[in-house]
């Protein structure tokens, strides 16, 4: 297959041309980092060739490295993986570097040809690094392109020179973000913050007539010419010691130190800027192959590429027709109704917001108004874009309207008996061949499908809040629901460009029955005199984005004594949760319901700006003179969360492992880098994961209790991934 062609024009400008054949974006193979050698070989052996323009057949340059590939390379590296893991890292590294030289002389650096990068859109990952190997950068003018170096998400970081050739071209504070969050810029921020030279109308024309009027000195990078000083200052240097020192606080206040992929870029980027190029690019391949080794790098890239990938591409999808929602109905207006509209608009779906009242409808639009007004400002959209979103939502009070929908998403009051009549109502005006979804986050599905003559089109559709951010949608598929119904929710999904997981109908289906879990056992911890600071540093340091406190206040805690209340009903009085839910009913009675109330467990300003724990939650659940090692804490908190999964799964709520892993890092920030409750297990292993469970249990009760499938997982070799769960 050739993913780089190769022609010269009339003036001796050779032009490669990235295009994988049946890609809508490129991605680096080790077949084309060949094909790229080759090529560029061949261009510089050309006497007749006077430089080398390096751009892509398609709308955007490149999505980055293949990381099947990659998450293949491990295995295939046989006894010495290292070694081996190395040698394919620096061959890659050569390749750039051949670029970067450009055919030069290594004395004296003359001789060489200008190469050029010309980006049409999109550079990420190693196309980026393909980039900044080359003498110019040139990017079209497109503000739906992104630039930059996102493999921190996944578990990694550049390591195909990204790292090094950034921070000496930026300096070391100016390249963090982009190294350690994996910011991704627009052309325009772009070239305003260093990461490309220029952004023009046609990158390709302009990099030609650059070509041609190249100095000899233009083509030598800064840190090979004799004297280069990085900017910003070198370790050693006054400004570039703070400057490091402020690195590695960023670092550690973002990862709390349990990403392995952040404390080796930490390593690269330091132990990098004492030495020459040459000698930073092997410390960076020898700390990118560290990364590759680690258990944890393996899990992220399997759960959130890999994995990922192939759920949005339908790998639970039915057999059934396609059908893309055109026509999509919602009804209610509200925070979530609202945020599906905005969503379901931008993907350039036709949408009907239905309210009992003009005015609520009205503000439900005017969510998606003042989020476009933001991208324009931002430099995001245009206010062609913004006319054309909100021309696209018909905001009324007539149920008729929704008529001729595909697809009717209710998303009023979490009751159900307003979800029924709201059931009826739709109903009486929507087509046969309309699916009807509830965005319920706790109600059975199965249960609000008694209001429908039509249970097989009705299915759950369980969006996370706020609903433009979070990516993972959850599809619940009630005891009658059918294969057409869950195709078709599907479908609406990909077009949205969320990550879906199908799950099967049971109370709080599969997210929130964890969810419920961890703030329980922090509230519970709470009454039981567990300082609450202890128990929110403890959720940060396994990598929780917010401790169990925190989102119940971000969530409201009245919705929290509703749950409970409506669980106590469901269950018949009393369980295990006891201490939990009197704890909530005790804050509800002082009207301390959260963010949303200015007072919740943390003190916020008046802005609502979040400031401390509330000191009044010692008066009444005085903190214990001896206080747990934090990591009994942490235990508690993970494992909670783990058994749940594991549980779902036994029930056949879950029905595949990739998806309890990749709902639970999307769905509410479970430990990413792990992976995700299954893959941690896997990691840990199911013999260690027993013995901590029964310690608990003896300590703390029944819900650490074993279950069976982890039992019988003891006397089997291998775990969830390599046992064929999925």
């Amino acid at each position: 297959m050739v993913c780089f062609s190769y022609s010269v024009d009339d003036v001796g400008v050779a032009t490669i041309v990235w295009d994988i054949p049946g890609r809508s974006m490129n991605v680096l193979t080790r077949e084309g980092i060949q094909q790229l050698s080759d090529r560029i070989d061949e261009a510089l052996s050309d006497a007749s060739v006077k430089g080398i323009i390096i751009t892509s057949g398609k709308e955007t340059f490149a999505a980055g490295m293949d990381l099947n590939v990659l998450a293949g390379m491990r295995e295939e590296a046989g006894e010495r993986p290292e070694r081996k893991l190395i040698e394919q890292v620096m061959r890659m590294h050569g390749v750039l570097r051949k670029i970067e030289r450009a055919g030069m002389d290594p004395a004296t650096l003359k001789g060489g040809k200008p190469i050029v990068a010309a980006l049409p859109g999109t550079a990420l990952g190693v196309g980026y690094e393909i980039a900044l190997a080359c003498h110019r950068i040139f990017c079209a003018e497109n503000p739906n392109a992104r630039i930059g170096l996102p493999e921190i998400q996944v578990g990694l970081f550049p390591g195909a020179g990204g790292t090094t050739r950034l921070v000496r071209r930026l300096g070391v504070m100016a390249a963090a973000p982009f190294l350690l969050e994996g910011r991704l810029s627009d052309p325009k921020t772009a070239e305003r913050m260093g990461l490309v030279d220029s952004v023009v109308d046609d990158p390709v024309a302009a990099a030609r007539s650059w070509i041609l009027d190249a100095r000899k000195e233009d083509l030598v990078k800064p840190w090979d010419t004799k004297g280069y000083r990085m900017p910003g200052g070198s370790p050693y240097h006054p400004a570039g010691y703070m400057a490091f020192v402020g690195l590695v606080a960023m670092a550690h206040g973002k990862t709390h130190g349990v990403y392995p992929a952040a404390k080796a870029l930490l390593a690269a980027i330091y132990e990098g800027a004492l030495v020459p190029f040459d000698t930073a690019l092997k410390i960076e391949a020898r700390q990118f192959v560290s990364v590759l080794m680690n258990p944890s790098s393996v899990a992220m890239i399997r759960s959130l590429f890999i994995n990922k990938q192939a759920l949005e591409k339908g790998a639970k999808r039915p057999k059934a027709p396609d059908r893309p929602v055109r026509r999509l109905g919602i009804v209610g207006a509200g925070m979530m109704g609202a945020g599906i509209a905005l969503v379901s608009a931008r993907a350039g779906i036709d949408v009907v917001l239905v309210d009992l009242t003009q005015e609520a409808a009205d503000r439900g639009m005017a969510v998606t108004e003042a989020y476009m007004d933001r991208s324009v400002r931002r430099g995001k959209a245009t206010e062609r874009m913004k006319a054309e979103v909100l021309n696209r939502i018909t905001a009324t009070t007539e149920f008729e309207a929704l008529a001729g929908a595909d697809l009717v998403i209710e998303a009023v009051f979490e009751d159900p008996e307003v979800k029924a009549e709201t059931t009826g109502r739709v109903e009486a005006i929507i087509g046969q061949d309309c699916v009807l979804a509830s965005n319920t986050s706790t109600l059975p599905i199965s249960d609000l499908a008694k209001a429908t003559p039509r249970p097989d089109r009705f299915i759950g559709i369980h969006f996370f809040s706020p609903v433009e951010k979070m990516r993972l949608v959850e599809i619940i598929r009630g005891r009658e629901t059918g294969d057409g119904a869950v195709a078709r929710a599907l479908d609406y999904v990909r077009q949205i460009r969320k990550t879906p997981i199908v799950v099967n109908d049971a109370r709080f289906f599969f997210a929130n029955r964890c969810i419920i879990a961890y703030v329980n056992e922090g509230i519970r911890m709470v009454a039981e005199g567990v300082a609450p600071a202890l128990i929110e540093n403890a959720a940060k340091l396994l990598g929780f984005p917010l401790g169990p406190l925190q989102l119940v206040d971000e969530t409201s805690i009245d919705l929290g004594a509703r749950i409970a209340r409506v669980t106590r009903a469901a269950t018949g009085g009393g369980n295990a949760n006891d201490a939990s839910d009197d704890l909530l009913f005790w804050m509800e009675r002082e009207g301390r319901l959260g963010r949303k109330v200015k007072a919740g467990f943390y003190v916020y300003d008046e802005d609502g700006v979040r400031q401390r724990l509330w000191e009044g939650l010692g008066r009444r659940y005085p903190m214990a003179e001896r206080q747990p090692e934090i990591n009994v804490v942490r235990q508690r908190l993970l494992l909670v969360q783990v058994l749940e999964a594991v549980h779902a799964l036994e029930e056949g709520v879950l029905t595949d492992v990739r998806e309890g892993d990749v709902g639970a890092v999307l769905g509410w920030g479970f430990a990413p880098w792990s992976g995700g409750p299954f893959s941690w297990l896997d990691m840990i292993g199911p013999k260690t994961a027993v013995e901590t469970c029964e310690r608990l249990e003896a300590l703390y009760g029944a819900r650490f209790r074993v279950p069976d499938l982890l039992k019988e997982m003891t006397a089997r070799a291998g775990g969830f991934y390599t046992l064929g769960e999925t």
